[in-house]
């Protein structure tokens, strides 16, 4: 990152310089795993915000940055695309990491005999990194690069109950609560009780609250210090199993989520791990 710093330093308007300058801004919200204001940009990475300003237009064009609502509907934020996550989806396939992880994920899918996902968090929601899906004919079709609600999710409420309590409340002002189910968690207090009663736990559930007839069970991915890495989910109709059956499950998703450390370790998901609270 130094080395981008001294190329964009460089006031030259050369296309080389342009190209880095894009990078680092591609890097910079990576790292953040949340959005910038264009201020805070331009501070941290020295660029002058009128070429900020057009590099951040160009990008957006292109679908590697969007624009994200404050808590007012007004776009304030600036995160990653859905095109950076494409590509960098695409830099890690068929690599040792997605292979590493496919491997313990077929094997917990194996035991539960239901599909089983790797999620982090970005942004304002999550981001399947990598999924296998169970043999049977009835399952919820996702696939890495998509992005689901944290409000209503396993892996989302595993997210924000692991989160300072400062830090939930900001990011829960401006999440758009929206209802998926009859069972999603619209009100911000009883959704609040609900991510305290699960921090307690250690994790995430969602009962029916993003798809009807679809349940899971989450756990954290941590590191040696405890942050939350990534989080680790098995998913159900409840045509074949009830949420109890998940939870009893726990233990051996737990497990698998203690063998996926090292390969996360090692990436680190390109940002800092979230610390618990």
């Amino acid at each position: 990152m130094e080395l981008l710093r001294d190329c964009v330093a460089d006031e030259r308007p050369h296309d080389e310089t342009r190209v880095l300058r894009s990078l680092l801004i591609l890097e910079q919200l990576a790292v953040a795993g949340q959005p910038h204001s264009l201020s805070l940009l331009a501070a941290r990475l020295h660029i002058p915000k009128a070429t900020l300003m057009r590099l951040i237009e160009a990008l957006e064009q292109q679908g590697y940055v969007t624009h994200t609502p404050d808590s007012r509907g007004a776009d304030r934020g600036i995160a990653l695309g859905p095109r950076a996550a494409q590509l960098a989806l695409l830099t890690l396939a068929n690599n040792a990491f997605t292979r590493g992880c496919r491997s313990v994920l077929r094997a917990l899918v194996e035991q539960l005999g239901e599909s089983c996902n790797l999620t982090a968090l970005e942004g304002d929601s999550v981001l399947y990194i990598e999924r296998v899906e169970t043999h049977e004919p009835l399952r919820l079709h996702m696939q890495p690069g998509m992005r689901v609600p944290l409000h209503c999710t396993a892996s989302g409420k595993l997210f924000l109950s692991q989160m300072a309590p400062a830090e939930r409340k900001q990011l829960l002002a401006r999440l758009p609560l929206k209802r998926m189910t009859p069972r999603t968690l619209t009100d911000t207090t009883l959704l609040e009780a609900e991510l305290d009663r699960l921090a307690v736990r250690g994790i995430g559930i969602d009962n029916e609250e993003f798809v009807r007839g679809m349940v899971a069970v989450a756990v954290p991915v941590r590191d040696a210090q405890g942050g939350v890495l990534a989080s680790l989910a098995a998913h159900a109709p409840t045509a074949r199993a009830s949420l109890q059956d998940l939870l009893e499950a726990v233990p051996r998703i737990e497990a698998a989520a203690a063998k996926l450390v090292p390969l996360l370790s090692r990436r680190d998901l390109d940002r800092e791990p979230m610390r618990s609270r």
